[in-house]
């Protein structure tokens, strides 16, 4: 359980500021955002007519896209920014292919805090190991390489399937910001999760456990589910 902390603790900040690093893991890649590579089979896998990818965009504040052009052209804007920090989800090899996007912004080196947003995931990519991994990548740099003693995700209060993909990673839920932005014309309530870094270790060492080749039996089904390993009092 979380208590209030009291205690006077020289922190050692300011924390450096994230770059745009290749991270490499065994089923995908995560790589800075490339819109002249990248941005072919990311509006392809978006775009595709399926209910799937469609659904994909309902809670993001752009998208679907008119046109391949106007989807390069947002992809360009996006590619230059240093926050949000816009990285790709690809296979893991070189050259593979795009898969998804996923971003850290919010980025405040001072305080030492950083989130985890702006996740875009194709439907090939969803409910995958694969995509697991895609972010577990993206924390592992900010709490381990650069030492951010806070990890935070935000989603619409109304997106389900956001807030459980906070709880099975581990995040806290801290409250609900009624009325925080309008999305599309909408009104958003925004639920709020963080990972502190005392609490860091402990889910580092769960999602090994569950990336590990034996939690897989031969047909690739989980034998430990990640909830059951990050879940809190």
């Amino acid at each position: 359980m979380r208590t209030t902390s009291t205690r006077l603790v020289e922190l050692d900040l300011p924390r450096p500021r994230p770059g745009r690093p290749v991270l490499d893991g065994t089923r995908v890649r995560v790589e800075p955002l490339d819109p002249e590579r990248h941005g072919p089979d990311l509006y392809r896998l978006g775009h595709d007519g399926s209910p799937e990818a469609e659904a994909s965009w309902t809670y993001l504040p752009y998208g679907p896209f008119a046109s391949e052009a106007a989807h390069r052209a947002w992809l360009e804007a996006r590619a230059v920014e240093r926050d949000p920090l816009f990285f790709t989800i690809a296979e893991a090899r070189p050259g593979g292919r795009a898969l998804g996007v996923a971003t850290l912004l919010s980025i405040v080196p001072e305080q030492g805090t950083i989130e985890l947003g702006h996740i875009w995931l194709s439907p090939l990519l969803q409910r995958t190991p694969a995509a697991t991994e895609g972010l577990v990548l993206l924390l592992r740099h900010a709490m381990d390489d650069l030492g951010y003693r806070r990890m935070e995700w935000k989603c619409n209060a109304a997106n389900a399937a956001s807030r459980r993909a906070a709880l099975r990673l581990g995040y806290r839920f801290e409250g609900i910001f009624y009325n925080h932005m309008v999305v599309k014309g909408r009104n958003r309530d925004t639920a709020w999760y963080s990972i502190l870094a005392e609490e860091w270790p402990r889910l580092r060492e769960a999602y090994a456990t569950w990336l590990a080749p034996a939690n897989f039996d031969a047909d690739g089904a989980q034998k430990q589910r990640l909830s059951e390993l990050t879940q809190t009092d």
